[in-house]
This record gives C-alpha cells, sequence and structure tokens, in this order.
C-alpha cells in the first residue's frame, strides 16, 4: 500500500470517527442541534456572546456594538417560554445603529436558574434594574414582549434613572378581553405546554398568526425541541402560577400608570395569547405612548412583522429626547 492510499484510508477512519462521535453527542443530548443553529444565527448578526455573574446570579446575553460610540443603548427582554434568541429577526433590521444588548431573562434560556427563587413581575424587574447597571450605558431603550413586555413596564416604572424610553409589544399584565388562552390559564392549565408533535403544534400556531413566520423546525431538531419543553414544563407552569393566576399578575398594568417616559405599544391584530384589547388597557395607562396595531400577525410581531417594529422602535428612539 502506497503513502497515498495509506493517507486516504486514515482520512476516511477520521472522517467515521467524528461522524460517530457526533451522532454520540447528540443521541446524548438531541438539543444540541437547536443550541448550533442558535450559535449559527448569533454569528451571522455579528451577535457576541457574554456570561457573567450580576448580583448573585448568572446572567447569559448577547451584545452587538454600535457604529457610534455615543449610540443609544437597547435591551431586549424575551417572553414567556422564549429566549433571546426571539429578537434575532428585529436584530437584524436594526442593523448597528445602536447598542443591542439581548439577555435571557434568570430562569430561562442559558441564564441561571435557582430552585424556589420568584420569577415573577417584580422580582424579575430588580434583576433587570442589576443587569442594566451592570451593562452600562443607561439610562437604555428597554424592549419587551409578552411577559417580557410586563417586566420592562414594573422596570420602567420603579427605576425610571435606567430607563430613558420603553416599547412594549403584546405585554402581559393587564385584564384584557376574554379568550380561551386566558380561560385555560385561570382554569390551572398551561395553553403553551409542549409534550409532543400535537402540543408543539398548538403552541406554534397560538404564538404566530402568519405561519409563514414561524421558525423552521425539522426533524430531529423537532425532537429535541420537545423533549426540552417537556424538562421544562414544571418550571414553567410554577412561573405561569405566579404572572397568571397569581395576586400580583396585574402588576405591569397597575405600575404602567407610573410610566412617564416616551413610550410604544406594539401589538398584532390576531394576537390570539393577550387579546389585542390589551393594547388600549395599556394606552388608558400611558395616554402618551404611541401605539401600533399589526394586521396579519399575532403574538410575535417581533418575529412575524420585525420590519415594521424596527421602524417604530427607530421613531421612538429619534424623536426628541425629554428635558
Amino acid at each position: 500500500m502506497d503513502a497515498a492510499t495509506i493517507a486516504l484510508s486514515l482520512a476516511a477512519v477520521a472522517v467515521l470517527a467524528c461522524a460517530i462521535a457526533l451522532a454520540f453527542a447528540l443521541w446524548r443530548d438531541p438539543y444540541r442541534l437547536v443550541r448550533a443553529e442558535y450559535a449559527r444565527q448569533r454569528r451571522a448578526l455579528g451577535l457576541r456572546r457574554h456570561r457573567r455573574g450580576i448580583d448573585g446570579c448568572a446572567w447569559t446575553w448577547v451584545e452587538r456594538a454600535a457604529s457610534h460610540a455615543d449610540a443609544p443603548t437597547l435591551v431586549m427582554l424575551h417572553g414567556y417560554t422564549g429566549s433571546k434568541e426571539n429578537w434575532y429577526r428585529l436584530a437584524a433590521r436594526l442593523r448597528d445603529r445602536y447598542r443591542l444588548v439581548i439577555p435571557d431573562l434568570p430562569g430561562w434560556g442559558d441564564s441561571q436558574r435557582k430552585d424556589g427563587d420568584d420569577y415573577g413581575y417584580a422580582a424579575e424587574a430588580a434583576r433587570v434594574a442589576a443587569f442594566i447597571r451592570a451593562v452600562g450605558g443607561y439610562p437604555v431603550v428597554l424592549l419587551g414582549h409578552s411577559m417580557g413586555g410586563g417586566i420592562a413596564a414594573v422596570a420602567a416604572a420603579r427605576y425610571p434613572e435606567l430607563i430613558e424610553r420603553v416599547a412594549l409589544l403584546n405585554a402581559s399584565g393587564v385584564e384584557f378581553g376574554e379568550n380561551r388562552f386566558g380561560l385555560e390559564v385561570l382554569d390551572g392549565g398551561n395553553p403553551f405546554g409542549v409534550s409532543d408533535a400535537a402540543s408543539l403544534e398548538r403552541y406554534l400556531s397560538l404564538l404566530f398568526h402568519d405561519r409563514s413566520a414561524r421558525p423552521p423546525i425539522p426533524w430531529p431538531a423537532a425532537h429535541a425541541l420537545i423533549a426540552h419543553r417537556r424538562r421544562e414544563g414544571a418550571f414553567e407552569q410554577s412561573v405561569l402560577d405566579r404572572i397568571g393566576r397569581g395576586e400580583a399578575r396585574f402588576l405591569p398594568g397597575e405600575a404602567a400608570a407610573e410610566i412617564r417616559q416616551p413610550a410604544l405599544l406594539v401589538w398584532g391584530a390576531q394576537d390570539r395569547v393577550i387579546d389585542p384589547s390589551a393594547l388600549d388597557l395599556f394606552a388608558q395607562r400611558i395616554p402618551h405612548a404611541r401605539k401600533l396595531l399589526l394586521e396579519g400577525s399575532g403574538h410575535m410581531t417581533l418575529m412575524e412583522r420585525p420590519d415594521a417594529v424596527a421602524a417604530a422602535v427607530t421613531v421612538l428612539i429619534e424623536e426628541a429626547r425629554p428635558a
């Protein structure tokens, strides 16, 4: 056997060994596929991953610098069962005009979760205030979606020195018009629970009105995602007990009356999670807020209509700064 043949044989063995190692790794942790796709998206957007302990909690976030050192800092808070990756489509539209800071909220995604800790609105808002102090660039523009919108409302009201402007997207925390989602939550269920392919489809159907806006989840990534969400079920239920059924479930709406910063309210006209009636309920408490109702969008306005949301956020930021 000549040297070239030996080299090819060794290369084939190496490739086979790598394939076996990869298959074994995926068998042990199939969610690696999902994390790998998130990493690919992060690199494509020029976002850098950070992890740091802040006031006793290990936060994970991604960040991208602006093209100008004095550009505003945007902090983006994801919703219930979500993660920092939900904001990537909007981040792509904002380009390098602003400094972007996109965390996983404590308890979710890659940030730390501690058994027995409170992950309701007030506790998370206090953690967000500590996070903003740590990452700098304040007062910031704070964006929050769904549960993250409720947290953002509380944070903007309680820590105005840290937050110059606030945008609430499909925010939770007011007693909106009755719908099936809300009734199921009040009955003790979790309409967002995922345990099999059918419940995954129901979850996505609740979130997205525009099917074309759904993120692609091919097999075996779908299998990995279902297994991951099944493991998260108990934690999700505990958080929903606080923000959906607990005594403080309307705290964001109450706190919103104290928001004095320039504000933006964004809703999807076909939102099946938090009924669009919530838009006007928040507007009653923040009468100076701009309102944007997006036709053809459900709960995930930040993913279904990222161009429209980016334009509205830009207007919020670029309008004259308050004295």
